[in-house]
């Protein structure tokens, strides 16, 4: 199984000082941490796209650019790109190009993504939603298969006989689908035969499981070899040497960005019995030392046959200090007594 990390690039903020980390201090911070993952031998690292004022990170593939010269091993991917709000055209261009930079470890991780700001930013209606996604991740799919291009869809003009440039390394870069609960998704992920993966950031993951069993039916039935089967879960994690003492540090810091979300959605103010419950055996927060981390990735690996884990580990902005050690322990402590 793959392990690796997922960020949205969180930025510090103290409520009470006023103090908001800037973005330039953020993604240097990201630099360290992703060079440690690849010197701690984790296998990917994927960043997601924002445009809000709490997320250091708008542009994944200018971010993973600049990694790919600073790291030898470590995978390199979105995490993910809004598919429905961009170009497929130029996302698929900056990737490549990140390929070849990297020398062929990028892969792309199309989603709608969990906020809405970026349609009205570039000029997309929610009305099409869901059409844009679908329209744009089926031309991105055709980009990534074949070189001279003749596509014609709903919501920009033809493309005809066209050639994108530069080519990547690998023969096709890897696109993986990333999804939260909406079944229509999942079932064209698996029509389509691609690489999933679940968003679990909430709730007893088991109840999930109907879900995969939905794809893992519709990979199949479309007839897609059952040995090429990706499937992997992202969920909010984070590591100490001290299980209790973890999580007591990180609550504040996790429930406080659950607020800051929470407050332009509706949501309760997010509270310590939620904490503990995530943090339980049938919770969904990988919080606490190694053995809790272990026991857990090791049981949803069985549960939903994964072949990969992403521990989204900068929810709320911890530290710096702290992010290294708690990479450092995933690497060198978790991972390889999960594999």
């Amino acid at each position: 199984m793959e392990l690796g990390i997922g960020m949205f690039g969180d930025v510090h903020i103290n409520e009470k000082t006023g103090y908001i980390q800037t973005p330039q201090q953020r993604m240097a911070e990201i630099i360290e941490e992703v060079k440690l993952m690849d010197e701690v031998g984790l296998d990917f690292f994927g960043i997601g796209e924002h445009h809000r004022p709490d997320y250091a990170v708008s542009s994944p593939e200018i971010i993973l650019a600049a990694l790919s010269t600073v790291t030898k091993n470590i995978r390199l991917g979105s995490a993910v790109s809004v598919i429905s709000s961009t170009d497929p055209v130029k996302l698929y261009q900056d990737f490549s190009t990140v390929d070849n930079l990297s020398n062929g470890r990028a892969e792309i991780m199309a989603g709608r993504g969990s906020f809405i700001e970026s349609f009205p930013l570039f000029g997309y209606d929610l009305n099409n939603y869901d059409q844009l996604f679908d329209e744009k991740l089926r031309l991105l799919l055709t980009l990534n298969k074949e070189e001279v291009i003749n596509w014609q869809g709903n919501f920009r003009k033809p493309i005809v006989n066209q050639t994108v440039y530069p080519r990547p390394i690998q023969k096709e870069i890897p696109i993986w689908v990333a999804v939260g609960g909406t079944t229509s998704s999942v079932i064209r992920a698996g029509k389509l035969g691609l690489p999933i993966i679940f968003a679990i950031i909430g709730g007893n993951p088991a109840n999930f499981e109907p879900l995969f069993e939905v794809y893992k039916q519709a990979y199949l039935d479309n007839g897609h070899p059952e040995d090429k089967m990706q499937i992997g879960v992202h969920m909010h994690s984070f590591f100490g040497d001290d299980n209790e003492a973890v999580a007591e540090k990180y609550f504040p810091i996790y429930g406080g960005q659950m607020d800051r979300i929470g407050a332009s959605r509706g949501w309760p103010k997010y509270t310590r019995p939620q904490f503990d419950y995530g943090r339980s055996t049938d919770g969904h927060l990988v919080v606490g030392d190694k053995e809790m981390a272990i026991d857990k990735i090791q049981k949803y690996k069985e549960l939903f046959g994964l072949t990969r884990f992403s521990a989204h580990m900068d929810v709320g902005a911890p530290s710096h200090l702290d992010m290294m050690k708690s990479i450092e322990i995933f690497g060198k402590d978790i991972a390889p007594r999960i594999k």
